[in-house]
């Protein structure tokens, strides 16, 4: 199957804005989500941070400086939340019409699934250099294809900037292959599952893509992307989803992404039981929730 963005013709996006995706893997589309709904999901991640009104399946993170520590509660030990297809007002997010009539345009047809949802309080930074997170590609962790038909949408809920750690991106980077990943080797730790790219250079050009409160970047799920580590005293919140067309279809995962794939099964058994077989695809299966149109294959 091609992993390369094929041309549609766009019917929200202007044609300047689908050949800037075609061509560099992402565009930063301005003012997407109103600051009354960013609002609410700060309110309701507050009110998760307290434990309060959990819903089953969502996995909550604690960034590697303060994972061991019981002096750390409420935002301050949580750095992301994940798998929140079951909140309500988390998952509200993910069916914003504005939002998903942009995947639509990107990833074609109607028939469109949330697969992946995350809400990143990136905290701080205790001086560790924990809270960065390594240059990656999404596609690495999941088991269907074709690339092109997957995107991810990731929404500001404050300013962004390279003080607190902004998205880093490599335009055009989603043209190459799908690189070996693995955990890069930081003196300081690096968090569960922040996967990087191997041989990455240093060196390779790249855009901070800084954004204002409501402003939503979507990229390539081939794109390689990470961001520095928050040297404000202030946490740096963004929500996001990863969308597919559901069309797609699952598959062997094999190299790096094998070893990811064994490590989140690993979890997946922790948590629901140890002689429960489950699969890679069966994860995904779980994740998905359907937004709009008729679910397929995923």
């Amino acid at each position: 199957m091609s992993t390369q963005p094929s041309h549609r013709t766009a019917n929200v996006l202007t044609s300047e804005q689908r050949a800037s995706y075609e061509k560099n893997g992402f565009i930063i589309v301005k003012r997407v989500v109103p600051l009354a709904n960013l609002q609410s999901y700060e309110d309701r991640f507050q009110e998760i941070c307290q434990r309060k009104n959990v819903p089953p399946g969502i996995t909550i993170m604690r960034d590697v400086a303060i994972a061991k520590s019981e002096f750390v509660a409420g935002e301050k030990a949580v750095t992301k939340i994940q798998d929140f297809q079951t909140d309500p007002v988390l998952f509200s997010f993910c069916t914003l019409p504005q939002i998903v009539s942009i995947v639509e345009d990107i990833v074609g047809g109607s028939n469109i699934m949330a697969m992946h949802t995350m809400l990143i309080n990136k905290p701080p930074d205790p001086g560790t250099l924990t809270s960065r997170h390594p240059m990656h590609q999404d596609q690495n962790f999941f088991p269907f294809r074709p690339a092109d038909k997957i995107c991810c949408a990731w929404t500001a809920m404050e300013r962004m900037s390279r003080e607190n750690g902004c998205l880093v991106v490599v335009p055009g980077s989603h043209k190459g292959p799908l690189l070996q990943h693995g955990y890069p080797k930081w003196e300081g730790g690096v968090n569960k599952l922040y996967h990087g790219i191997q041989e990455f250079d240093p060196n390779t050009p790249r855009v901070y893509a800084e954004m204002e409160a409501g402003d939503t970047i979507f990229f390539h799920p081939l794109l390689i992307h990470g961001s520095g580590a928050n040297r404000t005293s202030g946490f740096r919140k963004a929500i996001s989803c990863h969308y597919a067309n559901s069309e797609c279809e699952y598959f062997e995962v094999e190299g790096s992404s094998k070893a990811a794939a064994e490590e989140v099964v690993g979890i997946a058994k922790k948590r629901f039981g140890g002689d429960v077989e489950i699969s890679y695809p069966d994860v995904w299966r779980v994740r998905a929730r359907l937004v709009k149109g008729v679910r397929a294959n995923l």
